[in-house]
This record gives C-alpha cells, sequence and structure tokens, in this order.
C-alpha cells in the first residue's frame, strides 16, 4: 500500500490537478467529437427503403371482408392506397429491387450497377404471408401501372408453399401455385420463402427448424420450376414474425443467401453486418400513403459506384 501511496504522490508531482483536469477535458472533447462524426455518417449513410406489407384488401369486395376482422386489422392496407402509393413510386422512376438485386448491389456489392438505374432511387416493396388478395388486388394495380407508365413495378412475394391454397376458391385466404406462377412470368412477382408454415422458427426444434427452411424451399422451386431458370426463387427469407437467433440462422444460412427482419428499421449502405439480419419497415393501414412517399423520398440516389 506504502508503494501505490508513493505513485500516487508522483502522479500529483507530475500531473498537477489542473494539468489532468485538461487531459480530461481534452479526452471528453475527443469522445464528443467522435460520437458526433459517427452520427452524422450515420445519418448521412446511403438508405434502402424496404417495406413490409401483407394484405391489400378491397372493402368493397365480398372475398375480402373476412380481412376486416380484428385478426388482420393491423396487417390491412387498402388497395386504392396502395394504387396511390405505387403509382407515385412508377412516375417517379424509382428503382423496384428484388430479394437478389439487393444482394448482389447493395449487400454483397459483387456485381457492378446498371448504367439504366444510376439516377434512381431504390426501394423494396414486399408482401408476407402469400395472401390471396396480393393477387386479385395488387396485380391488376400492377398491370395498370405498366399499360399507364410503360414500367414495370416489381414486388417480392415471401410466401409459405405449405399455406398455399390447392385450388381456385373465394373462400380462400392465400394464393395458389398457380397464382404465384402467373404473377412471377409476368414479371410483376418476385417469389421468395417465408418459411414452409409460418412456425417462429425460434421456437421449434432443429429437426422442424430444417423442414421449415429446407422443404419450404424445395416446394417454392417446385411449384416455379419451369419459370426460374436463374434460380432465383427461394434464394432468400424472410423469418416469420421477424423472429430469428444465432441458431436460426446458422440453419437458415444453409439454404438462403440472406435472411429478413420485421423490425421497422431503414437498411443503410455500409452499415449492415449480417446478411441475414436485414432490416424492413413494418407498413399497415394507419401509414398513409403520403406519409411512406415522404419517407421513401429520403432514399438515397444510386451512384456510379457501390461505395
Amino acid at each position: 500500500m506504502a508503494y501505490s501511496g508513493a505513485n500516487q504522490n508522483l502522479a500529483t508531482m507530475f500531473l498537477p490537478k489542473s494539468f489532468a483536469k485538461k487531459i480530461y477535458n481534452i479526452l471528453l472533447l475527443v469522445l464528443v467529437f467522435i460520437s458526433t462524426v459517427i452520427l452524422i455518417l450515420n445519418f448521412m449513410a446511403p438508405r434502402v427503403y424496404i417495406l413490409g406489407f401483407h394484405t391489400v384488401i378491397n372493402p368493397n369486395k365480398f372475398e375480402d371482408r373476412a380481412f376486416l376482422t380484428s385478426a388482420f386489422k393491423d396487417m390491412n392496407y387498402l388497395s386504392s392506397d396502395m394504387e396511390v402509393l405505387l403509382d407515385y413510386l412508377v412516375k417517379h422512376n424509382f428503382w423496384f429491387l428484388s430479394a437478389q438485386e439487393l444482394y448482389d448491389y447493395f449487400i454483397n456489392h459483387s456485381k457492378e450497377i446498371p448504367a439504366k438505374y444510376i439516377g434512381q432511387k431504390p426501394i423494396m416493396i414486399s408482401f408476407d404471408d402469400g395472401y390471396k388478395n396480393i393477387h386479385t388486388n395488387l396485380l391488376p394495380i400492377l398491370e395498370k401501372l405498366e399499360h399507364k407508365y410503360g414500367r414495370k413495378a416489381k414486388v417480392v412475394v415471401f410466401a409459405n408453399p405449405g399455406t398455399l391454397a390447392d385450388y381456385e376458391s373465394n373462400s380462400s385466404f392465400h394464393m395458389t401455385c398457380r397464382d404465384l406462377r402467373d404473377g412471377l412470368s409476368k414479371g410483376f412477382y418476385d417469389v421468395q420463402s417465408h418459411g414452409l408454415t409460418h412456425k417462429n422458427l425460434t421456437k421449434i426444434n432443429i429437426h422442424d427448424l430444417v423442414n421449415e427452411v429446407g422443404k419450404a424451399q424445395l416446394e417454392l422451386k417446385d411449384c416455379t420450376t419451369d419459370l426460374d431458370l436463374n434460380n432465383l426463387v427461394a434464394a432468400h427469407i424472410a423469418y416469420p414474425y421477424g423472429a430469428t437467433n444465432e441458431q436460426v440462422q446458422e440453419y437458415v444460412s444453409k439454404y438462403y443467401l440472406s435472411g429478413y427482419l420485421y423490425d421497422s428499421k431503414v437498411m443503410k449502405i455500409g452499415w449492415l453486418r449480417n446478411q441475414y439480419q436485414i432490416p424492413r419497415l413494418t407498413v399497415n393501414w394507419q401509414k398513409s400513403p403520403k406519409k411512406l412517399i415522404q419517407m421513401v423520398e429520403r432514399s438515397s440516389m444510386v451512384k456510379k459506384t457501390n461505395s
């Protein structure tokens, strides 16, 4: 203890209190400066908005009235509002990303962005669960906008092949394989996985986990095999309920190139540290087209380099 006291006395001798205080203030200023720079860089980081929807309903349609119940209330988006949003995005020449394009150009940086996309703002519009009204209400809007502007808007459909309807029925909540094929063949759907039967992947055993992620991929590919010449179907997954952990990501990585959350965060290029934790914004009827347009207008314009 005497030795320690001697050191303290020496430190006091060579570092007077006034000088020590100056060092402390300098270190504090450096810390504040570094924190400020990080905040500025974070704010200025290029942004890609990934919107996560579920249903697209038209209350005037008899078959959509079941979606007005409380079970679906927080997932619904009106078809009229959807048309306003998509009309704006197509008219203002947004780049509608597929899951593979997001991966190649903004996550893995394995490909150079084509010249035709330079100057556009990228965005991804995604729909989970493969509900029937995506096909009956959304697809006609996409076709209408292509006819109106001569440009195609593509959406990512994260589907559960285990819950797809076996045959056409107005009483079914989900699309059929034929519906997926229809939208895919027309170039409007990018078909990706949402697990086999929409189980929470963090709450099942490894055998069921492998079945959910592996069989989902096989069945989606089987549904679309002759249409998927570039092997792009079910190359990516959105976690049911947005739930994931290290074990889930370990097994998902054996089948898929990337995994999507549902955490209401914006993807910032250069700040993403894990391709199996891609953020998405939760969207439902509470976010008007006006609010969404104001939000996505903050997307970063594509430049000539990926830097």
